[in-house]
Protein backbone atom coordinates (compact mmCIF):
# COMPACT_ATOMS: atom_id res chain seq x y z
CA UNK A 1 0.00 0.00 0.00
CA UNK A 2 1.77 3.53 1.03
CA UNK A 3 5.15 3.94 1.65
CA UNK A 4 6.14 5.49 5.02
CA UNK A 5 8.70 7.65 5.76
CA UNK A 6 9.73 8.16 9.41
CA UNK A 7 10.18 11.50 11.49
CA UNK A 8 12.33 12.56 14.79
CA UNK A 9 9.91 12.33 17.52
CA UNK A 10 8.59 15.27 18.57
CA UNK A 11 10.68 16.95 21.73
CA UNK A 12 13.33 14.19 21.53
CA UNK A 13 16.48 16.78 22.54
CA UNK A 14 19.41 14.01 22.91
CA UNK A 15 20.52 11.48 19.99
CA UNK A 16 18.97 8.40 19.01
CA UNK A 17 16.26 8.61 21.76
CA UNK A 18 18.47 9.24 24.63
CA UNK A 19 17.40 11.69 27.75
CA UNK A 20 18.81 14.79 27.28
CA UNK A 21 20.78 14.61 30.66
CA UNK A 22 23.66 12.66 28.26
CA UNK A 23 24.91 9.00 28.64
CA UNK A 24 26.88 9.68 31.93
CA UNK A 25 23.46 10.07 33.67
CA UNK A 26 21.70 7.64 31.58
CA UNK A 27 24.37 4.94 32.89
CA UNK A 28 24.52 5.53 36.51
CA UNK A 29 20.72 5.73 38.20
CA UNK A 30 22.12 7.10 41.68
CA UNK A 31 25.01 9.76 41.83
CA UNK A 32 27.33 9.65 44.37
CA UNK A 33 27.00 11.64 47.61
CA UNK A 34 29.70 14.71 48.06
CA UNK A 35 32.20 14.11 51.11
CA UNK A 36 31.40 14.22 54.41
CA UNK A 37 27.24 13.95 53.49
CA UNK A 38 25.19 11.40 55.25
CA UNK A 39 23.77 8.73 53.28
CA UNK A 40 20.01 9.78 54.82
CA UNK A 41 20.63 13.50 53.49
CA UNK A 42 21.26 12.41 49.77
CA UNK A 43 18.15 12.98 47.87
CA UNK A 44 16.36 10.06 46.51
CA UNK A 45 17.12 9.97 42.73
CA UNK A 46 14.53 10.83 40.35
CA UNK A 47 13.05 7.55 38.64
CA UNK A 48 14.16 7.40 34.88
CA UNK A 49 11.58 7.06 32.33
CA UNK A 50 11.96 4.97 29.93
CA UNK A 51 12.06 6.71 25.93
CA UNK A 52 8.91 7.48 24.87
CA UNK A 53 7.56 5.15 21.53
CA UNK A 54 8.36 6.94 18.37
CA UNK A 55 5.53 8.07 16.79
CA UNK A 56 3.48 6.05 14.60
CA UNK A 57 4.92 6.91 10.46
CA UNK A 58 2.48 8.99 8.71
CA UNK A 59 1.59 6.66 5.46
CA UNK A 60 2.45 8.69 2.22
CA UNK A 61 0.69 7.81 -1.00
CA UNK A 62 0.79 9.49 -4.48
CA UNK A 63 -2.84 10.18 -4.73
CA UNK A 64 -5.52 10.58 -2.12
CA UNK A 65 -9.23 10.53 -3.07
CA UNK A 66 -12.05 12.31 -0.98
CA UNK A 67 -15.00 10.00 -1.92
CA UNK A 68 -16.30 6.89 -3.09
CA UNK A 69 -19.63 7.59 -5.26
CA UNK A 70 -19.21 8.06 -9.14
CA UNK A 71 -16.25 10.20 -8.58
CA UNK A 72 -14.06 8.63 -6.64
CA UNK A 73 -14.49 5.12 -7.75
CA UNK A 74 -14.16 6.38 -11.24
CA UNK A 75 -10.85 7.93 -10.10
CA UNK A 76 -10.10 4.94 -8.73
CA UNK A 77 -10.45 2.87 -11.51
CA UNK A 78 -8.26 5.48 -13.93
CA UNK A 79 -6.21 5.42 -11.12
CA UNK A 80 -5.07 1.23 -11.34
CA UNK A 81 -4.98 1.92 -15.42
CA UNK A 82 -2.78 4.52 -15.57
CA UNK A 83 -0.83 2.23 -13.44
CA UNK A 84 -1.18 4.14 -10.51
CA UNK A 85 -1.39 1.89 -7.67
CA UNK A 86 -0.08 4.02 -4.51
CA UNK A 87 -3.59 5.62 -3.44
CA UNK A 88 -6.45 5.69 -1.05
CA UNK A 89 -9.98 6.39 -1.45
CA UNK A 90 -11.23 8.11 2.13
CA UNK A 91 -14.46 7.61 2.56
CA UNK A 92 -16.84 8.88 5.75
CA UNK A 93 -19.42 6.56 5.38
CA UNK A 94 -18.96 2.54 6.04
CA UNK A 95 -19.79 1.58 2.40
CA UNK A 96 -19.55 2.96 -1.02
CA UNK A 97 -22.07 5.17 -2.97
CA UNK A 98 -22.17 8.61 -2.26
CA UNK A 99 -25.29 10.09 -3.11
CA UNK A 100 -26.30 6.44 -4.33
CA UNK A 101 -26.17 5.49 -0.79
CA UNK A 102 -27.09 8.64 1.29
CA UNK A 103 -30.43 8.77 -0.67
CA UNK A 104 -32.63 6.08 0.05
CA UNK A 105 -36.18 7.82 0.25
CA UNK A 106 -38.97 6.55 -0.86
CA UNK A 107 -38.93 6.53 -4.36
CA UNK A 108 -35.26 7.22 -5.39
CA UNK A 109 -34.56 7.11 -8.54
CA UNK A 110 -32.03 8.35 -11.12
CA UNK A 111 -33.84 10.90 -14.06
CA UNK A 112 -31.44 10.01 -16.56
CA UNK A 113 -31.99 6.65 -18.81
CA UNK A 114 -30.19 3.88 -17.27
CA UNK A 115 -27.62 2.75 -20.11
CA UNK A 116 -26.41 6.77 -20.05
CA UNK A 117 -25.93 6.87 -16.60
CA UNK A 118 -23.27 4.17 -16.47
CA UNK A 119 -19.77 4.18 -16.75
CA UNK A 120 -18.46 3.73 -20.51
CA UNK A 121 -15.74 1.34 -19.42
CA UNK A 122 -18.49 -0.18 -17.01
CA UNK A 123 -21.79 -0.41 -19.32
CA UNK A 124 -24.12 -2.89 -17.51
CA UNK A 125 -26.60 -5.01 -19.89
CA UNK A 126 -29.03 -5.97 -16.89
CA UNK A 127 -30.51 -2.68 -15.77
CA UNK A 128 -34.22 -3.83 -14.56
CA UNK A 129 -36.02 -0.31 -16.15
CA UNK A 130 -35.05 2.54 -17.91
CA UNK A 131 -34.82 4.60 -15.29
CA UNK A 132 -33.37 2.61 -12.60
CA UNK A 133 -33.99 3.45 -9.15
CA UNK A 134 -31.49 3.89 -5.93
CA UNK A 135 -31.04 0.13 -5.20
CA UNK A 136 -29.90 -1.02 -8.70
CA UNK A 137 -27.84 1.79 -9.29
CA UNK A 138 -26.18 1.39 -5.58
CA UNK A 139 -25.74 -2.42 -6.22
CA UNK A 140 -23.77 -1.37 -9.89
CA UNK A 141 -21.58 0.76 -7.64
CA UNK A 142 -20.81 -1.95 -5.65
CA UNK A 143 -19.86 -4.28 -8.43
CA UNK A 144 -17.27 -2.13 -10.28
CA UNK A 145 -15.68 -1.52 -6.74
CA UNK A 146 -15.43 -5.41 -6.49
CA UNK A 147 -14.91 -6.11 -10.08
CA UNK A 148 -11.94 -3.47 -11.14
CA UNK A 149 -9.90 -4.07 -6.99
CA UNK A 150 -10.63 -1.05 -5.96
CA UNK A 151 -11.55 -2.20 -2.57
CA UNK A 152 -8.19 -2.85 -1.05
CA UNK A 153 -7.81 1.08 -1.39
CA UNK A 154 -10.44 1.90 0.33
CA UNK A 155 -10.88 3.71 4.02
CA UNK A 156 -13.99 3.29 5.44
CA UNK A 157 -15.49 5.60 8.36
CA UNK A 158 -12.75 8.15 7.68
CA UNK A 159 -14.10 11.40 7.23
CA UNK A 160 -11.62 14.37 5.85
CA UNK A 161 -11.36 17.01 8.46
CA UNK A 162 -8.57 18.95 6.89
CA UNK A 163 -6.11 18.85 4.11
CA UNK A 164 -3.69 21.50 3.97
CA UNK A 165 -1.03 22.10 1.37
CA UNK A 166 2.85 21.84 2.85
CA UNK A 167 4.90 23.84 0.55
CA UNK A 168 8.55 22.66 1.80
CA UNK A 169 7.48 19.04 1.39
CA UNK A 170 5.47 19.47 -1.75
CA UNK A 171 2.60 17.87 -0.65
CA UNK A 172 -1.02 17.56 0.93
CA UNK A 173 -1.51 16.75 4.78
CA UNK A 174 -4.93 15.04 4.64
CA UNK A 175 -6.01 14.79 8.27
CA UNK A 176 -9.21 12.62 8.88
CA UNK A 177 -11.35 11.15 11.82
CA UNK A 178 -9.06 8.01 11.45
CA UNK A 179 -5.38 9.47 11.08
CA UNK A 180 -3.52 11.24 8.51
CA UNK A 181 -1.76 10.53 5.43
CA UNK A 182 -0.35 12.81 3.00
CA UNK A 183 -0.46 12.69 -0.67
CA UNK A 184 1.39 14.35 -3.57
CA UNK A 185 -2.19 14.91 -5.46
CA UNK A 186 -5.33 15.21 -3.54
CA UNK A 187 -8.68 14.37 -5.67
CA UNK A 188 -11.72 16.22 -4.21
CA UNK A 189 -14.69 13.64 -5.36
CA UNK A 190 -17.14 14.12 -2.73
CA UNK A 191 -19.43 15.82 -5.21
CA UNK A 192 -22.12 18.50 -4.75
CA UNK A 193 -25.01 16.77 -3.63
CA UNK A 194 -23.68 14.92 -0.62
CA UNK A 195 -24.15 17.81 2.25
CA UNK A 196 -27.55 18.77 3.22
CA UNK A 197 -29.38 22.32 3.64
CA UNK A 198 -32.01 22.69 6.13
CA UNK A 199 -33.36 26.02 6.22
CA UNK A 200 -32.38 27.55 9.94
CA UNK A 201 -35.90 28.55 10.69
CA UNK A 202 -36.99 29.71 14.42
CA UNK A 203 -38.15 27.09 16.45
CA UNK A 204 -37.31 24.35 14.44
CA UNK A 205 -35.36 22.61 17.14
CA UNK A 206 -38.43 22.71 19.35
CA UNK A 207 -40.33 20.82 16.87
CA UNK A 208 -41.85 17.81 19.35
CA UNK A 209 -41.98 15.41 15.75
CA UNK A 210 -40.10 13.67 13.93
CA UNK A 211 -37.59 16.11 11.62
CA UNK A 212 -34.69 14.70 8.75
CA UNK A 213 -34.00 15.56 4.98
CA UNK A 214 -34.38 13.59 2.08
CA UNK A 215 -30.42 12.63 2.36
CA UNK A 216 -30.73 11.18 5.49
CA UNK A 217 -34.65 9.51 5.41
CA UNK A 218 -35.45 7.62 8.97
CA UNK A 219 -36.62 4.41 7.78
CA UNK A 220 -37.62 3.57 11.09
CA UNK A 221 -40.18 5.97 11.42
CA UNK A 222 -43.74 5.22 10.94
CA UNK A 223 -45.29 7.28 8.85
CA UNK A 224 -48.72 5.76 8.18
CA UNK A 225 -51.63 7.86 9.28
CA UNK A 226 -49.25 10.51 10.19
CA UNK A 227 -49.52 14.19 9.72
CA UNK A 228 -46.71 15.13 7.38
CA UNK A 229 -44.99 18.35 6.13
CA UNK A 230 -42.71 18.64 2.94
CA UNK A 231 -40.84 21.34 2.62
CA UNK A 232 -39.73 21.90 -1.42
CA UNK A 233 -40.99 20.90 -4.11
CA UNK A 234 -37.61 19.92 -6.24
CA UNK A 235 -36.40 16.82 -7.98
CA UNK A 236 -36.29 14.72 -4.36
CA UNK A 237 -39.92 15.92 -3.43
CA UNK A 238 -41.16 14.58 -6.69
CA UNK A 239 -40.03 11.13 -6.31
CA UNK A 240 -40.85 11.14 -2.39
CA UNK A 241 -45.09 12.75 -2.69
CA UNK A 242 -46.16 10.38 -4.61
CA UNK A 243 -44.48 7.09 -3.17
CA UNK A 244 -46.02 8.52 0.44
CA UNK A 245 -49.03 9.92 -0.07
CA UNK A 246 -51.61 7.15 0.14
CA UNK A 247 -50.42 5.76 3.35
CA UNK A 248 -50.05 9.68 5.30
CA UNK A 249 -52.68 10.40 7.10
CA UNK A 250 -52.30 14.00 5.57
CA UNK A 251 -49.67 15.57 3.40
CA UNK A 252 -48.77 19.31 3.55
CA UNK A 253 -46.69 20.51 0.77
CA UNK A 254 -44.63 23.89 1.30
CA UNK A 255 -44.16 25.62 -2.34
CA UNK A 256 -41.92 28.12 -2.41
CA UNK A 257 -42.00 27.66 -6.41
CA UNK A 258 -43.04 25.49 -8.56
CA UNK A 259 -41.45 23.32 -10.92
CA UNK A 260 -41.71 22.88 -14.69
CA UNK A 261 -42.81 18.99 -15.27
CA UNK A 262 -42.96 16.39 -18.16
CA UNK A 263 -44.01 12.72 -18.42
CA UNK A 264 -41.81 10.06 -17.16
CA UNK A 265 -41.05 7.06 -20.18
CA UNK A 266 -40.34 4.47 -17.87
CA UNK A 267 -40.81 0.53 -18.24
CA UNK A 268 -39.31 -2.48 -16.91
CA UNK A 269 -36.56 -3.60 -19.30
CA UNK A 270 -37.53 -6.98 -20.86
CA UNK A 271 -35.63 -10.25 -20.36
CA UNK A 272 -35.21 -10.81 -24.43
CA UNK A 273 -33.34 -6.75 -24.14
CA UNK A 274 -31.20 -7.64 -21.09
CA UNK A 275 -30.49 -11.37 -23.37
CA UNK A 276 -29.46 -9.22 -26.38
CA UNK A 277 -27.39 -6.41 -24.34
CA UNK A 278 -25.56 -9.16 -22.78
CA UNK A 279 -25.05 -11.97 -26.08
CA UNK A 280 -24.09 -8.71 -28.48
CA UNK A 281 -22.81 -6.15 -26.78
CA UNK A 282 -22.85 -3.58 -29.73
CA UNK A 283 -26.58 -3.58 -29.25
CA UNK A 284 -26.19 -1.70 -25.76
CA UNK A 285 -23.29 0.41 -27.23
CA UNK A 286 -26.25 1.43 -30.08
CA UNK A 287 -29.00 2.16 -27.32
CA UNK A 288 -26.54 4.54 -25.23
CA UNK A 289 -24.99 6.30 -28.43
CA UNK A 290 -28.73 7.00 -29.20
CA UNK A 291 -30.15 8.15 -25.72
CA UNK A 292 -26.63 10.38 -25.89
CA UNK A 293 -27.37 11.81 -29.35
CA UNK A 294 -30.84 12.93 -28.53
CA UNK A 295 -29.22 14.24 -25.25
CA UNK A 296 -26.71 16.71 -27.13
CA UNK A 297 -29.09 17.58 -29.50
CA UNK A 298 -31.03 19.79 -26.98
CA UNK A 299 -27.94 21.49 -25.71
CA UNK A 300 -28.51 24.02 -28.38
CA UNK A 301 -31.86 25.25 -26.67
CA UNK A 302 -30.52 25.41 -23.51
CA UNK A 303 -27.28 27.49 -24.19
CA UNK A 304 -27.61 29.65 -27.31
CA UNK A 305 -31.80 29.19 -28.12
CA UNK A 306 -34.41 29.37 -25.37
CA UNK A 307 -36.89 30.22 -27.51
CA UNK A 308 -36.94 26.28 -28.88
CA UNK A 309 -38.06 25.37 -25.54
CA UNK A 310 -41.39 26.88 -26.05
CA UNK A 311 -42.59 23.49 -27.46
CA UNK A 312 -41.33 21.78 -24.86
CA UNK A 313 -43.60 24.19 -22.36
CA UNK A 314 -46.21 23.59 -24.26
CA UNK A 315 -46.05 19.95 -23.51
CA UNK A 316 -45.71 20.56 -19.95
CA UNK A 317 -48.55 22.69 -19.35
CA UNK A 318 -50.57 19.90 -20.94
CA UNK A 319 -49.16 17.47 -18.60
CA UNK A 320 -50.74 19.32 -15.78
CA UNK A 321 -54.20 20.09 -17.03
CA UNK A 322 -54.48 15.94 -17.33
CA UNK A 323 -53.15 15.50 -14.03
CA UNK A 324 -54.77 18.50 -12.29
CA UNK A 325 -58.64 19.14 -12.50
CA UNK A 326 -59.26 21.85 -10.02
CA UNK A 327 -57.95 25.03 -12.34
CA UNK A 328 -57.34 27.35 -8.47
CA UNK A 329 -54.47 24.25 -7.49
CA UNK A 330 -53.44 24.45 -11.46
CA UNK A 331 -52.64 27.83 -11.35
CA UNK A 332 -50.38 27.30 -8.16
CA UNK A 333 -48.57 25.13 -9.98
CA UNK A 334 -48.31 26.10 -12.84
CA UNK A 335 -44.10 27.80 -13.42
CA UNK A 336 -43.88 31.76 -13.91
CA UNK A 337 -40.51 31.53 -15.30
CA UNK A 338 -39.37 29.54 -18.52
CA UNK A 339 -38.88 26.02 -18.74
CA UNK A 340 -35.49 24.83 -18.18
CA UNK A 341 -34.71 28.16 -15.85
CA UNK A 342 -34.90 25.15 -13.17
CA UNK A 343 -34.04 21.56 -13.16
CA UNK A 344 -36.79 19.72 -14.91
CA UNK A 345 -38.57 16.88 -13.22
CA UNK A 346 -39.90 13.70 -14.57
CA UNK A 347 -42.99 12.10 -13.25
CA UNK A 348 -46.44 10.95 -13.85
CA UNK A 349 -47.36 10.50 -10.42
CA UNK A 350 -46.54 13.97 -9.02
CA UNK A 351 -49.36 15.81 -10.07
CA UNK A 352 -52.04 13.21 -9.46
CA UNK A 353 -50.56 13.28 -5.98
CA UNK A 354 -50.79 16.33 -5.42
CA UNK A 355 -54.50 16.65 -6.35
CA UNK A 356 -55.61 13.93 -3.51
CA UNK A 357 -57.91 14.45 -0.87
CA UNK A 358 -55.12 14.06 1.45
CA UNK A 359 -52.78 16.69 0.02
CA UNK A 360 -52.87 20.27 0.86
CA UNK A 361 -50.32 22.35 -1.52
CA UNK A 362 -49.45 25.37 0.38
CA UNK A 363 -48.03 27.97 -2.61
CA UNK A 364 -45.69 29.82 0.04
CA UNK A 365 -42.42 28.89 2.18
CA UNK A 366 -42.29 27.69 5.42
CA UNK A 367 -41.87 30.73 7.92
CA UNK A 368 -41.26 29.27 11.21
CA UNK A 369 -42.21 26.41 13.83
CA UNK A 370 -44.25 27.47 16.91
CA UNK A 371 -44.69 23.68 18.63
CA UNK A 372 -46.02 21.53 16.53
CA UNK A 373 -47.17 24.18 14.46
CA UNK A 374 -45.84 25.11 11.14
CA UNK A 375 -46.38 29.04 10.06
CA UNK A 376 -45.84 29.27 6.05
CA UNK A 377 -44.63 32.65 4.81
CA UNK A 378 -48.63 33.61 4.22
CA UNK A 379 -49.78 33.42 7.50
CA UNK A 380 -51.61 30.25 7.41
CA UNK A 381 -50.99 27.38 9.65
CA UNK A 382 -50.59 24.19 9.97
CA UNK A 383 -50.34 21.10 12.49
CA UNK A 384 -48.11 18.27 11.89
CA UNK A 385 -46.15 15.39 13.57
CA UNK A 386 -43.61 15.24 11.21
CA UNK A 387 -41.65 17.03 8.73
CA UNK A 388 -39.40 16.22 5.93
CA UNK A 389 -37.18 18.56 4.23
CA UNK A 390 -36.23 18.45 0.07
CA UNK A 391 -34.49 21.31 0.08
CA UNK A 392 -31.28 20.54 -1.32
CA UNK A 393 -27.74 20.66 -0.52
CA UNK A 394 -24.87 23.18 -0.20
CA UNK A 395 -23.73 23.09 -3.91
CA UNK A 396 -22.04 26.71 -4.58
CA UNK A 397 -20.89 26.90 -0.84
CA UNK A 398 -19.55 23.07 -1.18
CA UNK A 399 -18.51 22.04 2.70
CA UNK A 400 -15.10 20.90 1.55
CA UNK A 401 -13.54 24.43 0.97
CA UNK A 402 -13.33 25.20 4.59
CA UNK A 403 -11.45 22.19 4.69
CA UNK A 404 -9.06 22.91 2.66
CA UNK A 405 -6.21 25.38 2.57
CA UNK A 406 -3.62 26.26 -0.32
CA UNK A 407 -0.36 27.71 -0.52
CA UNK A 408 -0.39 31.11 1.80
CA UNK A 409 -2.50 29.00 4.19
CA UNK A 410 -5.70 30.58 3.12
CA UNK A 411 -8.88 28.02 2.66
CA UNK A 412 -10.76 27.24 -0.33
CA UNK A 413 -14.04 28.87 0.81
CA UNK A 414 -12.08 31.69 1.22
CA UNK A 415 -10.48 31.64 -1.83
CA UNK A 416 -13.86 30.98 -3.21
CA UNK A 417 -16.05 34.12 -1.33
CA UNK A 418 -16.55 36.02 -4.61
CA UNK A 419 -17.94 32.53 -6.12
CA UNK A 420 -16.78 29.22 -7.25
CA UNK A 421 -13.94 29.13 -10.23
CA UNK A 422 -11.87 26.69 -11.43
CA UNK A 423 -9.86 26.05 -14.69
CA UNK A 424 -11.88 23.37 -16.64
CA UNK A 425 -13.49 22.75 -13.64
CA UNK A 426 -10.66 21.05 -12.38
CA UNK A 427 -7.73 22.68 -11.10
CA UNK A 428 -7.51 25.70 -8.70
CA UNK A 429 -5.07 28.34 -8.48
CA UNK A 430 -3.33 28.76 -5.16
CA UNK A 431 -4.06 24.93 -4.12
CA UNK A 432 -2.08 22.90 -6.56
CA UNK A 433 -2.00 19.37 -7.27
CA UNK A 434 -5.53 19.41 -6.15
CA UNK A 435 -8.33 18.07 -9.15
CA UNK A 436 -11.65 18.44 -8.58
CA UNK A 437 -14.20 15.66 -9.56
CA UNK A 438 -16.94 16.96 -10.33
CA UNK A 439 -16.04 20.38 -10.24
CA UNK A 440 -17.19 24.38 -10.76
CA UNK A 441 -19.55 25.46 -13.98
CA UNK A 442 -19.44 20.83 -14.74
CA UNK A 443 -23.21 20.57 -14.13
CA UNK A 444 -25.70 19.44 -16.04
CA UNK A 445 -29.11 20.21 -17.14
CA UNK A 446 -30.18 17.61 -19.65
CA UNK A 447 -27.63 14.77 -19.87
CA UNK A 448 -25.90 12.18 -17.51
CA UNK A 449 -22.95 13.45 -15.18
CA UNK A 450 -21.22 10.38 -15.83
CA UNK A 451 -19.78 12.18 -18.92
CA UNK A 452 -18.49 14.63 -16.91
CA UNK A 453 -17.06 12.70 -14.61
CA UNK A 454 -15.07 10.47 -17.06
CA UNK A 455 -14.17 13.60 -19.10
CA UNK A 456 -12.56 15.11 -15.75
CA UNK A 457 -10.99 11.87 -14.93
CA UNK A 458 -9.23 11.95 -18.43
CA UNK A 459 -8.07 15.15 -17.53
CA UNK A 460 -6.32 14.31 -14.03
CA UNK A 461 -4.93 10.92 -15.59
CA UNK A 462 -2.99 13.11 -17.97
CA UNK A 463 -1.95 15.94 -15.73
CA UNK A 464 -0.72 13.11 -13.16
CA UNK A 465 1.17 11.19 -16.25
CA UNK A 466 2.53 14.65 -17.53
CA UNK A 467 4.34 15.85 -14.22
CA UNK A 468 5.98 12.28 -14.31
CA UNK A 469 6.95 12.80 -17.75
CA UNK A 470 8.68 16.39 -17.22
CA UNK A 471 10.38 15.75 -13.82
CA UNK A 472 8.09 18.21 -11.99
CA UNK A 473 6.35 17.46 -8.56
CA UNK A 474 2.87 19.83 -8.70
CA UNK A 475 1.06 22.23 -11.30
CA UNK A 476 -1.48 24.56 -10.27
CA UNK A 477 -3.24 26.39 -12.74
CA UNK A 478 -1.74 30.34 -13.92
CA UNK A 479 -4.15 33.12 -12.98
CA UNK A 480 -4.08 34.31 -16.52
CA UNK A 481 -5.39 30.57 -17.46
CA UNK A 482 -8.02 30.79 -14.35
CA UNK A 483 -9.44 33.77 -14.97
CA UNK A 484 -9.54 33.35 -18.72
CA UNK A 485 -11.18 30.40 -18.72
CA UNK A 486 -13.84 31.94 -16.42
CA UNK A 487 -14.24 34.95 -17.87
CA UNK A 488 -15.35 33.16 -21.37
CA UNK A 489 -17.48 31.18 -19.21
CA UNK A 490 -19.53 33.46 -17.75
CA UNK A 491 -19.88 35.07 -21.48
CA UNK A 492 -21.66 32.31 -22.47
CA UNK A 493 -23.63 31.52 -19.28
CA UNK A 494 -25.35 35.28 -20.47
CA UNK A 495 -27.28 33.50 -23.10
CA UNK A 496 -28.24 30.30 -21.32
CA UNK A 497 -32.14 29.73 -20.13
CA UNK A 498 -30.36 29.16 -16.73
CA UNK A 499 -29.74 33.12 -16.46
CA UNK A 500 -32.52 34.53 -18.99
CA UNK A 501 -34.91 32.05 -17.91
CA UNK A 502 -36.41 34.55 -15.19
CA UNK A 503 -36.12 31.87 -12.25
CA UNK A 504 -34.02 32.06 -9.21
CA UNK A 505 -32.26 28.58 -9.42
CA UNK A 506 -29.89 26.55 -7.10
CA UNK A 507 -27.35 27.00 -9.62
CA UNK A 508 -27.16 30.59 -8.73
CA UNK A 509 -24.44 32.03 -5.51
CA UNK A 510 -25.72 34.66 -3.56
CA UNK A 511 -24.48 37.42 -5.80
CA UNK A 512 -26.32 35.43 -8.80
CA UNK A 513 -23.46 34.11 -10.50
CA UNK A 514 -24.09 30.59 -12.22
CA UNK A 515 -21.03 28.40 -10.31
CA UNK A 516 -22.97 25.02 -10.80
CA UNK A 517 -23.35 24.64 -14.50
CA UNK A 518 -21.75 23.85 -17.76
CA UNK A 519 -23.15 26.26 -20.69
CA UNK A 520 -22.31 23.49 -23.33
CA UNK A 521 -22.63 20.41 -25.39
CA UNK A 522 -20.41 16.82 -23.28
CA UNK A 523 -18.77 16.83 -26.33
CA UNK A 524 -17.42 20.15 -26.44
CA UNK A 525 -16.37 19.58 -22.66
CA UNK A 526 -14.93 16.07 -23.60
CA UNK A 527 -12.47 18.39 -26.16
CA UNK A 528 -12.16 20.93 -23.40
CA UNK A 529 -10.37 18.00 -20.81
CA UNK A 530 -8.79 15.77 -23.32
CA UNK A 531 -5.07 16.91 -22.34
CA UNK A 532 -3.49 19.23 -19.88
CA UNK A 533 -2.15 22.29 -21.59
CA UNK A 534 0.80 22.90 -19.87
CA UNK A 535 1.13 26.94 -21.35
CA UNK A 536 -1.86 27.04 -18.59
CA UNK A 537 0.65 25.89 -15.23
CA UNK A 538 3.01 26.75 -13.21
CA UNK A 539 4.99 23.55 -12.28
CA UNK A 540 6.89 23.16 -9.13
CA UNK A 541 10.33 20.88 -8.22
CA UNK A 542 11.11 19.82 -5.23
CA UNK A 543 14.67 20.50 -4.49
CA UNK A 544 16.69 17.44 -2.46
CA UNK A 545 18.67 17.88 1.03
CA UNK A 546 21.86 19.79 0.82
CA UNK A 547 24.11 19.49 3.25
CA UNK A 548 24.81 22.52 6.04
CA UNK A 549 28.36 22.87 6.75
CA UNK A 550 29.04 22.42 9.94
CA UNK A 551 29.04 25.32 12.88
CA UNK A 552 31.76 26.37 14.45
CA UNK A 553 30.70 28.85 17.30
CA UNK A 554 30.25 26.64 19.98
CA UNK A 555 30.78 22.75 21.50
CA UNK A 556 26.85 22.30 21.29
CA UNK A 557 27.00 22.70 18.05
CA UNK A 558 26.29 19.56 16.08
CA UNK A 559 28.16 18.56 12.54
CA UNK A 560 25.20 16.26 11.17
CA UNK A 561 22.63 19.16 10.95
CA UNK A 562 20.73 19.50 7.74
CA UNK A 563 18.69 21.74 5.46
CA UNK A 564 14.90 20.83 5.50
CA UNK A 565 13.75 19.87 2.06
CA UNK A 566 11.67 22.41 0.32
CA UNK A 567 10.19 23.18 -3.21
CA UNK A 568 10.61 25.88 -5.79
CA UNK A 569 8.13 27.02 -8.32
CA UNK A 570 8.14 27.68 -11.69
CA UNK A 571 7.78 31.31 -12.11
CA UNK A 572 7.32 30.98 -15.73
CA UNK A 573 4.75 28.98 -17.11
CA UNK A 574 6.02 25.76 -19.79
CA UNK A 575 4.62 26.60 -23.11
Amino acid sequence: MASSTKRPRPGASGRDGQDSRGADAAESPVAEAPAGTAAADVPAPAPISAPAPAAAPVPHVRVAVVGSGFGGLGAGVRLRRAGITDFVILERADSVGGTWRDNSYPGCACDVPSHLYSFSFAPNPDWPRSFSGQPAIRAYLEKVTDVFGIRPHLRFNTEVTEARWEADEARWRITTTAGQWTADALVAAAGPLADPQIPNLPGLDAFPGKVFHSSRWDHDYELAGKRVAMVGTGASAAQIIPSIQPQVGTLTVFQRTPAWVLPRRDRDITELEKWLHNRLPLTAKLRRGTLFALRELQVDAFVRRPGLLKVVQQLAERHIAQGVADPALRARLTPDYRIGCKRILLSNTYYPALAAANTEVVASGLREVRGSTLVAADGSEHEVDAIVFGTGFHVTDMPIGSRVFGVDGTSLAEHWKGGMEALRGSTVRGFPNLFFVIGPNTGLGNSSMILMIESQLNYLIDGLTTLGSVGATAMQPTERAQRRWNLELQHRMDRTVWTTGGCRSWYLDPSGKNTVLWPGSTTSFRRATRKVDLGEYELIMRIPPKPRPAATAGPAATADAVTAAGAATAEEALA
